[in-house]
């Protein structure tokens, strides 16, 4: 969960505006069938997808959560609870309720708030291949190399002495900065950017218990003791993170405002702790650009 609010993003502390819970159903359960869809569609005409869950479950028109309360003059549109309900009603719901009612719509005809809830989209799950395949004969380097050969002999040597007297022409003193200038957190966010482009539209990366996490600076990187232990006392172990491709699609720019990260990291409990349908609180940590 995640505040819209570019304001909040500013605020101290590890997570920022942010919220993350595990729910671990069991195979059994009132929401998604026992067994998984084919990954084929049946032959035949497209099957037109339900307006609500499965079970029958309505949603909250604020928050997209299970919602139980329905309006009571309409008794189309569903909420989480009288918050949200009250919310929705001051937000124009009071004035397209009877309008609604009368006409006979469905609760999906309602729009929802789109200044709450963000753009829902399918994330396909794909295996991080490398940017280079191991088999490959050419790399970045052969292929620089291949660049500089091809240039006219003439033109390159106009270039080493261009670039000879430019050197020549600095003070000690800036060279030993220059020298300087590539830092660890230079080094960090290069790591991020190369491993970025192997997958340029990858919103989140998932590895539960095995490689760590990748950083986009060398500040602000959580020590073991800054992930607190789980409520039942085992420690929490990195799951996944997410990036900031996500923001693209967000759709939250707001005169020349935008919430922001570098990227998201949550820790989860390493024991799995919790059964059934409750929700438990997990750990966030926020990093940004530095």
């Amino acid at each position: 969960f995640a505040c819209r609010g570019a304001a909040c993003y500013r605020l101290p502390g590890p997570r920022g505006p942010l919220c993350v819970f595990r729910n671990q159903l069991p195979r059994r359960n009132n929401t998604y069938p026992e067994e998984p869809p084919p990954e084929e569609p049946p032959p035949g005409p497209a099957a037109v997808p339900p307006p609500r869950l499965r079970c029958g479950a309505a949603l909250c028109r604020i928050c997209g959560c299970l919602g139980p309360r329905a309006c009571g003059r309409c008794r189309r549109a569903a909420y989480c609870g009288p918050e949200h309900q009250a919310l929705d009603w001051r937000r124009g719901h009071r004035r397209s309720c009877r309008q609604h009612a009368a006409a006979g719509d469905s609760a999906d005809s309602i729009p929802e708030h789109n200044e709450f809830l963000f753009p829902e989209y399918e994330i396909l799950i794909e295996p991080e291949e490398p940017e280079f395949p191991a088999d490959s004969s050419v790399g970045p380097d052969d292929e620089q190399g291949a660049a500089d050969t091809s240039k006219d002999p003439k033109e390159q040597e106009e270039l080493r002495a261009t670039g000879s007297a430019a050197f020549q022409s600095l003070d000690e003193e800036t060279l030993e900065a220059m020298a300087k200038h590539e830092t660890e957190d230079d080094k960090i966010f290069q790591m991020f950017k190369e491993r970025v482009a192997a997958e340029p539209e990858q919103i989140i990366r998932y590895c539960r218990g095995g490689e760590g996490p990748i950083w986009v600076s060398s500040e602000h990187i959580p020590e073991e003791k800054d992930i607190p232990n789980c409520l039942c006392g085992a420690r929490r172990v990195f799951e996944f993170q997410i990036m900031p491709q996500l923001l693209n699609h967000l759709q939250v720019d707001s005169l020349g405002e935008s919430i922001d990260w570098g990227t998201l990291v949550v820790y989860t409990c390493a024991d799995n702790c919790g059964e059934g349908n409750e929700y438990l609180e997990e750990f966030i940590w926020k990093q940004d650009f530095s």
